[in-house]
């Protein structure tokens, strides 16, 4: 074998697969869709209310996950900086108190949404928005344009720190990830999902404003992170789906989101310091994203999937046979798992060998874990996976 090239430091060229860490060449096999590789091994989200019930069932509160439920070691180096169900705001808008309203509360946050919460309780349940920051092209303009500049000061507040861990990571062979908030869950966060369908008719320009600052913004965060590193995907929180299908038709995810997609897309393949580096799309939806998927694999080269919800009707078996090429995570039906052992088995039974003979697959719940699954049950799930996916 010859030896790897003299740039090969994991930016200007891939380390060589002996100097990753185990958890990266599994996460990169199931990347590169390798049939018959061991499962990369990882969870969707475990919701505080979950891990409070567990400890109280006999979870030890101090042991790493990575050990309780035989997890591998976070692969993935996420650049952030660009939002995820919110925009990136510097500076962000100031949190405060609207109205009391007795057990309940409004409050300002920092996303600029008046939110009606349970007093003493912010997580844990779905808060109800009452008012959103972009109702017109004045309020646009006034309160929260500016707020994208991508020239801002302590925009890249600590940049260099942040840009030596990226580093450090990707000589480790770990997957550089820039994660970024999607076009519509960016415009429903400033508009909200009501007022965001009549504003795509009665006021099309303002969207197009807003998702002209979107991808400015993007593009100048992963410029300056493009200074320093490869990535290897660029994974979009889009969550653009509800139970039975797209929140917004096809003809408004073309005209609205998918020009300003394909413009940053090309211009960060254009920057990569490895010119021959994969760049993997990542898109992320809840609901039924069967709809979808043909759009954004075919505008802007969607390669990976998930979350998959079940009570959605989302199946990743089905799914991967439909699609023999796309990357998917996640399907692993949340409710199941507070039933019993019994169910857990069909469930898991059914769906890992399967998909570990296809490749391509990394198994997660389909959301965040809830609070109704017995510990016992969890590790039942994570002791099946293991055994199963290798």
């Amino acid at each position: 074998m010859p030896p790897p090239p003299a740039t090969a430091d994991g930016i200007r060229a891939l380390v060589p697969r002996e100097q990753m860490t185990p958890g990266a060449r599994k996460l990169r096999d199931a990347y590169a869709r390798i049939p018959g590789a061991p499962l990369f091994r990882k969870e969707f989200w475990l919701m505080p209310d979950t891990l409070e019930r567990w400890q109280g069932e006999g979870m030890p509160p101090e042991a790493p996950w990575e050990e309780l439920f035989q997890l591998d070691p976070p692969s993935v180096h996420g650049l952030g900086q660009l939002g995820w169900c919110e925009a990136a705001f510097v500076p962000a808008f100031e949190e405060k108190l609207i109205e009391d309203r007795g057990d309940t509360e409004v409050v300002r946050d920092a996303a600029g949404r008046d939110v009606l919460f349970f007093k003493n309780r912010r997580c844990g349940f779905m808060p109800e928005y009452i008012g959103h920051p972009v109702r017109d092209l004045k309020s646009w303009g006034d309160d929260v344009k500016w707020r994208l500049d991508p020239a801002a000061p302590g925009r890249f507040a600590g940049l260099d720190e942040r840009m030596a861990q990226a580093k450090a990571a990707a000589a480790q062979g770990l997957l550089i990830s820039q994660g970024l908030i999607g076009g519509y869950m960016y415009l429903r966060s400033l508009i909200g999902p009501g007022d965001l369908l009549f504003m795509f008719y009665d006021h099309p320009e303002v969207i197009h404003d807003c998702m002209q600052a979107w991808l400015q913004l993007a593009d100048a965060v992963i410029a300056e992170h493009q200074r320093h590193v490869t990535l290897d995907e660029l994974f979009l929180a889009e969550d653009i789906c509800y139970n039975h299908g797209s929140l917004i038709s096809p003809e408004m995810i073309n005209e609205f989101l998918f020009p300003y997609y394909r413009q940053l897309i090309a211009k960060v393949r254009a920057r990569q310091l490895d010119p021959q580096r994969h760049l993997y799309i990542q898109v992320d939806t809840d609901g039924f994203c069967d709809p979808v998927i043909p759009l954004y694999r075919e505008a802007v080269g969607m390669e990976m999937l998930g979350p998959f919800e079940v009570a959605s009707n989302c199946d990743v078996v089905r799914t991967g046979r439909e699609y023999p090429d796309l990357i998917l995570s996640g399907g692993m039906d949340k409710r199941v798992l507070a039933k019993g052992t019994r169910e857990i088995d069909a469930m898991v039974e059914r769906i890992v060998p399967a998909m570990r003979a296809r490749g391509g697959y990394i198994p997660t719940i389909d959301h965040g874990t809830p609070p109704e699954v017995p510990y016992t049950n969890y590790l039942h799930y994570r002791r099946r996976l293991v055994e199963l996916g290798g």
